[in-house]
């Protein structure tokens, strides 16, 4: 079955991402565009550097082509936000990305995206997986490539340039030029390297990338930026005396920050940053949005400048809505993806790298300085991410304990709320809070903890290992 989670439809490639299920859910959304009459506006499809993405964007604009609608396919590898950006400013009423994101290597999957470039909400997604099992009980045909082509309905295109001239026009790029930063660029095998290097190199940084080949394995890591993984990133900052080192996930939607000292800075942090350079700095006004699983010192900034930071379940299509909901400044989640107002309806970490390069340039301070002035100001927490695998039965029994039986261990600090709006989140007396809920894209059970002491974190989080049996 073709279900959609939290970030798109995903499987691992042979398995449940095949041609034949790929072809199926191409159809079930081009009978789905046909009865909602938006058929001849076409469709945007791009495609990532993982396993069979290029050829499984080319089987799914054949069907379209048979189906007589226009695809149009971006000629190169190319980033998610571009295909967001492209459905948004062409007023187009889908697209799609060939794409698993930051998954493992042996995934690939498809993104959607619907009108306004925005991703497509758990309504949109569970009408286009009841158009598939419609489409499943129909003939899926495929026109040929190259007469597809012949005849008008598949295009080749390469909208980099206006990506990126959009970027640039929407920063100050003085500012930029006039410090000559020196910057790490780690796309980690991903698609991100030609559209942020031209930003950079534009600004007139000097830009030293590393990891930049194709490599559908991603160096046998997985395509995530996290302090783990960016490693040779954070030596390379150090070994060169940069200013700082960005990284960006396979598909160039979620960001990871080295700073000049070499330390990573965590996405929590690059959402503080941002929303208090914005505001502060740039003048901007409005709430802040995160989900379930990001620091509560974004609410602390956002209640500093006598603004909202208004909370949402997992899944950026979640955080989109809330913000064009409160007109929000800018919104995120701690797994590294944000979304500015003002840019596209989704997170990019292309933009946020470049956005980042501006706070710098323009504060004229290093970035370790102006992280260490916010948390001079507003305290410092501490977290903790882990993920655990299981089998369907001790899942079920989790699932029971947690959600249904609403049981929970005896914790040795005060609680003040339970939420079960995505999982379970405790919040605490003293600010801190935990949260056990299931993935949306990979079977794992995620316990994010945070709290205003380190020793705090090590011991909820282990009540809860040996509550669950997880240690």
């Amino acid at each position: 079955m073709i279900k959609f989670g939290t970030g798109g439809w995903r499987a691992v490639i042979g398995d449940g991402f095949t041609k034949e299920n790929i072809q199926k859910l191409s159809k079930g959304l081009a009978m789905k565009m046909r009865d909602e009459g938006v058929e001849d506006k076409g469709i945007v499809i791009g495609y990532d550097r993982r396993f069979l993405s290029k050829e499984a964007m080319r089987w799914a604009g054949e069907v379209f082509a048979a189906e007589g609608i226009e695809a149009y396919l971006v000629n190169q590898s190319a980033p998610t936000p571009l295909i967001m950006y492209y459905v948004m400013s062409h007023e187009m009423p889908y697209g799609m990305m060939v794409t698993a994101s930051h998954n493992p290597a042996i995934y690939n999957g498809i993104k959607v995206f619907t009108s306004g470039g925005r991703d497509a909400d758990e309504l949109q997604t569970q009408e286009i997986e009841n158009y598939i099992a419609e489409a499943v009980e129909k003939d899926v045909i495929g026109m040929d490539y190259d007469k597809a082509k012949a005849r008008g309905l598949i295009y080749e295109i390469n909208p980099l340039n206006e990506y990126i001239d959009n970027i640039l026009s929407s920063v100050d790029s003085q500012a930029i030029r006039s410090k000559g930063l020196r910057i790490a660029l780690d796309p980690m095998y991903g698609v991100s390297e030609t559209a942020l290097k031209t930003i950079l190199l534009t600004a007139r940084c000097t830009v030293y990338t590393i990891h930049d080949r194709h490599d559908t394995l991603f160096g046998g890591k997985l395509p995530s930026p996290s302090a783990t993984t960016l490693k040779s990133l954070q030596n390379y900052v150090i070994d060169h005396n940069l200013d700082l080192g960005i990284a960006t996930d396979g598909d160039a939607d979620r960001i990871g920050v080295i700073d000049d000292t070499g330390k990573f800075l965590h996405p929590n942090d690059i959402l503080v940053l941002l929303y208090y350079y914005l505001v502060k700095h740039k003048g901007w006004s409005g709430a802040a949005v995160r989900n379930i699983a990001t620091t509560h010192l974004l609410d602390k900034v956002a209640e500093s400048f006598n603004e909202k930071c208004y909370e949402v379940p997992v899944g950026f299509k979640h955080i989109s809505a809330k913000m064009d909901e409160t007109n929000a400044v800018i919104g995120g989640e701690s797994s590294g993806g944000m979304a500015v107002r003002g840019h596209i309806k989704g997170k990019d970490g292309v933009y946020a790298a470049t956005l980042l390069v501006e706070m710098v340039a323009v504060m004229g301070k290093k970035l370790s300085e102006i992280m260490n002035d916010i948390w001079d100001e507003y305290g410092y927490y501490y977290m903790s991410e882990k993920d655990y695998r299981f089998n369907i039965e001790k899942k079920n029994w989790i699932f029971q304990k947690i959600i249904i039986d609403k049981l929970l261990p005896d914790l040795p600090l005060e609680v003040i709320k339970i939420s079960y709006l995505d999982g379970c989140k405790i919040y605490f007396q003293n600010g801190g809070w935990i949260v056990i809920r299931f993935s949306g894209t990979e079977p794992l059970l995620r316990i994010f903890c945070e709290m205003p002491r380190e020793e705090e974190v090590g011991l909820v989080c282990q009540i809860f290992e040996e509550f669950l049996g997880l240690s």
